[in-house]
């Protein structure tokens, strides 16, 4: 197989964490979750994205969302993930990578998410310019066990899949 007929797909891995935080309002894969507490950060503290984020720069090996909006950056002080998902995207495509599929996995023992991935799928395949079918976006809880057990607060796992080619 010569060179230019080399499919070339990388893989990254992403995870957040975010502490439960009153008087914010909850924000997963860009929808607003009805919930008595939001998550602690910098920007929305959308979890589900940050995470996503990563896995997507760390397929390329372009480091981590820190690097491209620190939390010490005060224009990023309750931004919308979904604007930076867009800055990622975009850096992503300028490095001749798309989308190839998602795979998300929000742990939460409270709120139930579930009703609400279906939204997050689309909303992450319409910011990402990809079919919604290649994006994945499920919930599980710890049984109680660990911080998200004890409602703390909420982790995700995220994988990206990126294949050249725009």
């Amino acid at each position: 197989m010569n060179e230019e007929n080399k499919l070339d797909i990388r893989f990254g891995h992403g995870f957040d964490v975010h502490a439960f935080a009153p008087e914010r309002r909850l924000v997963l894969g860009g929808v607003v979750i009805p919930f008595e507490k939001g998550l602690d950060g910098h920007s929305d503290a959308d979890v589900v994205i940050h995470a996503l984020m990563d896995a997507m720069l760390g397929a390329l090996a372009l480091g981590d969302i820190g690097k491209y909006f620190p939390d010490k950056d005060e224009q990023y002080r309750d931004a919308d993930s979904m604007k930076l998902l867009e800055k990622v995207v975009k850096i992503i495509r300028d490095n001749g990578y798309r989308g190839g599929n998602f795979d998300i996995t929000i742990i939460a023992q409270r709120p139930k998410v579930s009703p609400f991935t279906g939204q997050m799928r689309k909303n992450i395949a319409r910011v990402c310019q990809m079919d919604a079918g290649r994006v994945s976006v499920k919930a599980t809880t710890t049984e109680y066990l660990g911080f998200t057990g004890r409602g703390e607060g909420i982790a995700v796992f995220a994988t990206a899949t990126l294949i050249a080619g725009k």
